[in-house]
């Protein structure tokens, strides 16, 4: 049942106003490099096709590689997906990319993925949420992390990621939110974390609500916070390209504070047409306080090569 695989392949090519997009990040071990490949399909009235986006989170420059959708498939079974000769799966991924002066090509392997769990009445990070219909877009995370073996050639230079780690996760449906922030970071000085966060402005029903999801994997535990469990955004405040932001759940709080870094333009889906332009950066820094109910600090740590991306418009509303 693919509510329960929210890795794999959801859509049919034959939707109309659709959108689907996976989310691979690459970070080298010694922290030099980093690179997202975002591949995908956009199903709109005039121009459906599949894609490839790049972006290199150093130097924010980015690439939008468009192929025919004949070039795309994936699967309904497992992560696997192709799109022109480039192929991305849970095992890794091999690229093969020239087009417009751009040329990429490589392999690398993934290893050690940890899974976010699925429960019955929570197939993924949506919670319950997974089976509310008519949501305009839906997530998914695939890895919080995982290790890397491999390199990319990218132009003339040639990209290293042994020993790196990686981030996997995923979006689809017909548009992204008209704001969110999102924010994501597994390169933590003091241990192997991954935070990912995002707050948005949900439509829904000719009205909208204002969604959380918030999770940090830490030493094996999941720790969430997210509307479907009752979890509170107590603070969120952005000015002068830093972020703070409070979160409270039944038994914890988490603190999160960003300073944004180099951003690089991506496109997003509206109604199923890769239209918007976003600001994303993946040279941001983290700071994150844990605290348990009685104001013990639980876990506190410093990541860097965060991801980060925010359409203000959403601040108004808390």
């Amino acid at each position: 049942m693919k509510l329960y695989k929210p890795e794999v392949f959801q859509g049919a090519l034959s939707k109309k106003h659709y959108f689907e997009g996976w989310y691979f990040k690459h970070v080298s071990k010694d922290m030099e490099h980093v690179y997202a490949l975002i591949p995908g399909i956009s199903l709109s009235r005039d121009d459906k096709h599949a894609f490839i986006q790049k972006i290199n989170g150093i130097t924010g420059e980015t690439a939008y590689f468009q192929y025919p959708l004949q070039d795309f498939w994936a699967s309904r079974k497992e992560l696997s997906i192709r799109v022109g000769d480039s192929t991305f799966s849970k095992n890794g991924i091999d690229i093969n990319i020239d087009q417009n002066g751009t040329k990429i090509t490589g392999k690398v392997d993934y290893s050690k993925l940890t899974h976010y769990p699925k429960k019955l009445f929570s197939p993924g990070i949506m919670g319950w949420f997974s089976f509310v219909p008519m949501m305009e877009c839906k997530h998914g995370i695939v890895s919080v992390q995982h290790q890397l073996n491999g390199r990319l050639h990218i132009g003339d230079k040639t990209v290293d990621f042994d020993g790196g780690n990686g981030y996997i996760e995923k979006d689809w449906g017909t548009s992204f939110p008209e704001s969110w922030i999102w924010v994501h970071c597994n390169n933590f000085e003091k241990s192997d974390a991954s935070l990912t966060f995002s707050v948005a402005k949900i439509p829904w029903l000719g009205s909208f609500f204002m969604g959380l999801i918030c999770l940090l994997y830490y030493q094996g535990k999941y720790y969430l916070f997210a509307t479907y469990n009752r979890s509170e955004v107590k603070k969120l405040e952005y000015g002068n390209n830093r972020l703070l932001v409070e979160l409270t759940g039944k038994n914890h709080k988490l603190e999160i504070q960003v300073v944004q870094n180099r951003s690089g333009d991506l496109k997003a889906p509206s109604r199923g047409e890769m239209s918007r332009i976003i600001k994303e950066s993946i040279d941001s820094n983290v700071e994150i306080i844990l605290s348990d109910q009685e104001g013990k600090i639980l876990y506190q740590d410093h990541g860097t090569r965060a991801g980060m991306e925010i359409i203000e418009k959403v601040l108004k509303y808390y």
